[in-house]
């Protein structure tokens, strides 16, 4: 498991077990102290206007906490619901409601929250340098993945079920495909790459590689040089030339 991931996993245990036992004390049938949040609407958002407290971190730590230890345990996605989640969170139903539209919001969250940190790197410069580094991300947090079994855990639940897997695509997924998309107009822009390729395809040319490794051919490594070796082929080919 990468540092990051184990130190998220590790702040969550010690502050899930002790917001677990707050919650706990304080929570009745169904019930929290009143943190200000109205009844959501269908749609997650909320009723009139927010007053009281702020919503407690505590509790939502627990909650987060808790759907990663029922997943450690075996539970599947299917059999994981609001009710089960707070319950062994140690709160009520209304403080998942509070947070989350229902359990598949709930659910990408904790994806998002296990998985690397988006990438912050330049988007401007030498094109060569920009993709080299968005590549050795994606690499690194391929190796995550491989590597910790709760991500394989998350990234099968995700992938198992079509609707979940549209959500994480638009919220998730498409926000780091647009983020090379835009490294690649530039590159068009300023004349480094030719003016008459497909962007969405050049993006594919770019990750598929890795992600081939990854998901069909696992038991193959990802060496350091590969993002470079991968962008120095496509550059060659596809450069503007002089």
């Amino acid at each position: 498991m990468r540092p990051a991931v184990k130190r998220r996993r590790q702040e969550w245990g010690r502050s899930g077990e002790s917001a677990v036992k707050r919650a706990g004390d304080r929570a009745t049938a169904g019930e929290l102290p009143d943190t200000g949040d109205s009844p959501p609407l269908p749609s997650g958002k909320p009723v009139g206007k927010t007053r009281g407290r702020p919503r407690s971190e505590a509790v939502e730590r627990a909650i987060l906490d808790a759907v990663i230890r029922l997943l450690e345990e075996g539970v599947s996605y299917d059999t994981l619901s609001v009710e089960r989640i707070a319950r062994t969170a140690g709160v009520g139903k209304a403080a998942v409601y509070r947070r989350w539209s229902g359990k598949d919001e709930l659910f990408l969250h904790v994806v998002r929250e296990m998985e690397e940190p988006a990438y912050e790197g330049p988007v401007d410069g030498p094109l060569r340098e920009v993709l080299i580094g968005a590549l050795n991300w994606l690499r690194q947090m391929s190796l995550a993945k491989r590597r910790s079994t709760l991500l394989r855990v998350l990234a099968a639940h995700v992938h198992s079920h079509p609707e979940l897997w549209k959500r994480y695509h638009e919220t998730v997924i498409s926000a780091r495909r647009e983020r090379l998309a835009f490294v690649l107009r530039r590159g068009i822009e300023r004349g480094e790459l030719r003016g008459d390729l497909d962007i969405d395809v050049l993006v594919d040319m770019l990750t598929a590689p890795i992600l081939v490794r990854i998901l069909l051919r696992d038991w193959e490594e990802l060496p350091e040089e590969m993002p470079r070796q991968i962008v120095d082929t496509f550059l060659d080919g596809l450069g503007a030339g002089e």
